[in-house]
This record gives C-alpha cells, structure tokens and sequence, in this order.
C-alpha cells in the first residue's frame, strides 16, 4: 500500500524538483500519521485507564498508572514510523538512513523508560503493602533498571556503528576487569542486597546496632549502594550493604516480634554485709512481709542473702512486668574484688523503648531499696564526701 501511494506520487507529480516534492510530501504525511496515531493510542490507553481505576483490585492501579500509559503512547508513533520509512524512501538516502537511526534511538530509549517505570511501578506497589514494604528489595530494582539501561546503550551504540549487540558485548567482555574495578561498590551491592533480602537479615523498620560503623538506629532505606539508619539521636548514618554481610551487625527485630525484651542487671552485694540473721530479725522481715514464714521454718540457719534472693524471686513471679513463660531468675555470680554479683535476669513484654526503660529503671530503684532491709550493702568505690569523712575520724578506718 505504501509503495502504491509513492509510485501514485512520482506519476502525479513531475517536472525538475519533483522527487524532492515528493519527498517532502511523503514526510509530511509520515510525521501527520505519527501525531495521529498518538493521539489514538492515547485516547486508547485513557480508557484502559479509566477500565484500571474502576476495578475493586489496586495492582492495577500502581503498574497501569499516567506514567507507564504516557511511555507507551509515546511508543507507538516510533515504531509506524521506523516501519513507514524503509517502504517509503530509498536505503541509499542519506536523509532516510539519518531518520531511521534517530527513530531507532527514540524506541530505544522509549522502550528503556518503560522498563524502568514498569519496575518502578512495581517496587512502589511492593513498597505499599504493608506484608511486603519491610523486605529490602529497592537494591534489587535498582540493579534492574542498570541493566535495562546498559542494554539499551549497548544497542543504541551497535545501531549507530552498524554493529550486532554480540559484538558490542563481546567487546566489553574483554574490558571485563575494568568495569568490575568501575562498578565494585554497585556489583558488591548488588549482591549483599540480595543476600540481606534472601536470608531475610534485614528489613525496613529494623532496629539495628553495627559498633564498628557507630550506627544504633531503625532502618529506613535499603537501596543498591546504601543502608541509610536513623539512629536514636536522629542523625542518619549511611553504611554500604556489603559492609552488613562481611562484618557483625545485631538486629533487634526478632526481640521485638517475640513480645518480650530481656533486662539483664546486676548489683554488687559488699560481702563484708553477708551474715546470719537472728530470730528477731527474721521476725521483723516477716512482719513487713519480705518473707514468708514457710521459708523461714526449719532448724537451718538462714542468712540475708538467701532471704535477699528469695524475696527477688518471688518479685518476679509476682511482677506483671515479666514473661512468666521465659528464662527468669536471680542468680548469684562469681565473686570479684569489688563484691559479689547478684544478677536479675528477666523478660518484659513491654519492648518500645521508653516504657521499657521506666520498667528497668523501676524494678531497679526496688531492688536498691530493699538491700538495706536485709541488712546488706552494696559495694561502691568511695567517693569525695567517704574519704573526707575518714579524715574527720581516723578511727573508723577500724
């Protein structure tokens, strides 16, 4: 049909500037033909679009947005035109031959911009759904979209060279060593990207600790190059995702999802203070109610350490602080040089940070108090105020 308008052209139209009469025709009608095939598909796609948001799903909704309808009706025109030109003018022509190439470059880079937003378009709709949002994948699209764009340019080169894109690859392969030096950090992100994503070690939302790289924050974005935390002081620190699979880091997301957050203190018991109690004071503990006579009956000599750790025990048990179906318990350590270790180890269902700390700091402050009503001390390194009070009276050094 084509053909048939051109040969129609040369019999119509004759005299000594009749080809480039003609010529000028056949663009003009090539570049009248692209704008309305535009509008066509464009009014074909608004449809689909107004189809896509009436529908009860919204997957459709995040792939088929403006955006990817926009890149296609831009794709089309490209592509009747690239098919009108080679039936409608010589190969030999130079103006042609230029045309073709800057057609083949434009659904080139078209078809490359669709990718790209298709995969855009994809991570966002991941990115949304609250099952999916936690999982890092953006370092996965982002590679995505570097290859898309590598692709392209290694046919937009092979189109102006008139070279197959094997050739073009075939090249690059050997300069293979230089472009992996080039890209190390992206091909190392790429990879620990995947890892991290695989493994399920990391997600938005993580509370993570990396000592090396100073970083104790939540996990906001994991991207090809970067893990940028927001650290509980509310600077950002950026670390390289490779960095997170080569060296240590701690997430704290399994505590969290486990509904109970380990407090773990110890106190410093002056074991100059540990002694036998005398039945007197025995009775005035039970009668403040710090122990029970049942741990008090027996011909066995009790001491107020024991009577210490015991009440500590039941305060846990009693405590609707602490998981009772976790590890809990108060456990004597081994003595060093500046006293004897009692440790309260416990798990609290209360894990956002602030409540938790009012929660330790609360059953710490107990724990201080009722040390005395044992009769018990606790070590500390003296202070100012301890060795001027020991000038005033020698004699208490005795």
């Amino acid at each position: 049909m084509l053909q048939s308008i051109k040969n129609f052209l040369a019999l119509s139209i004759t005299g000594p500037h009749s080809d480039a009469i003609i010529d000028t025709i056949l663009f003009s009608g090539i570049v009248l033909t692209a704008a309305i095939t535009f509008y066509i598909v464009k009014a074909l796609l608004y449809l689909l679009d107004t189809a896509v948001k009436r529908t009860a799903t919204t997957w459709d909704d995040d792939l088929l947005n403006h955006r990817f309808l926009s890149g296609v009706a831009q794709l089309a025109p490209a592509l009747l035109v690239n098919w009108m030109l080679p039936n409608l003018f010589d190969d030999s022509d130079a103006l042609n031959r230029w045309c073709s190439v800057i057609t083949s470059f434009y659904i080139v880079w078209a078809v490359v911009h669709i990718v790209n937003v298709t995969l855009s378009n994809l991570y966002n709709a991941l990115a949304r759904r609250p099952k999916l949002k936690s999982f890092a994948i953006k370092g996965v699209f982002q590679m995505g979209k570097l290859i898309a764009i590598a692709l392209g340019a290694i046919v937009a080169i092979s189109i102006l060279i008139g070279k197959t894109p094997l050739t073009i690859i075939t090249t690059i392969g050997a300069s293979a060593a230089v472009l992996m030096l080039v890209f190390r950090d992206t091909i190392l992100g790429l990879v620990a990207s995947v890892q991290l994503t695989a493994n399920e070690m990391l997600h938005r939302g993580d509370w993570i600790t990396a000592p090396k790289y100073d970083v104790n924050g939540e996990v906001i974005d994991v991207s090809l190059t970067t893990v940028k935390v927001r650290n509980w002081d509310n600077s950002i620190s950026t670390i390289p995702p490779y960095s997170l699979i080569s060296d240590s880091f701690r997430n704290y997301q399994a505590m969290r999802d486990s509904g109970g957050r380990r407090i773990e203190r110890a106190i410093l018991i002056d074991l100059s203070t540990v002694r036998f109690l005398s039945p007197e004071e025995i009775a005035d503990l039970e009668a403040g109610g710090f122990v029970h006579t049942e741990e008090t009956s027996g011909d066995i000599p009790l001491n107020n350490l024991t009577l210490l750790r015991r009440y500590l025990e039941n305060y846990l048990e009693e405590s609707s602080h602490v998981r009772h179906d976790m590890t809990h318990m108060v456990r004597e350590m081994e003595p060093t040089a500046t006293g004897l270790p009692l440790q309260i180890y416990f798990f609290t269902p209360i894990t956002e940070w602030v409540a938790f700390e009012r929660v330790q700091s609360d059953f710490m402050d107990h724990v201080y108090s009722v040390v005395n009503v044992f009769g018990l001390s606790l070590f500390q390194s003296p202070a100012g105020s301890d060795i001027a009070r020991l000038n005033q009276h020698p004699r208490t050094l005795v």
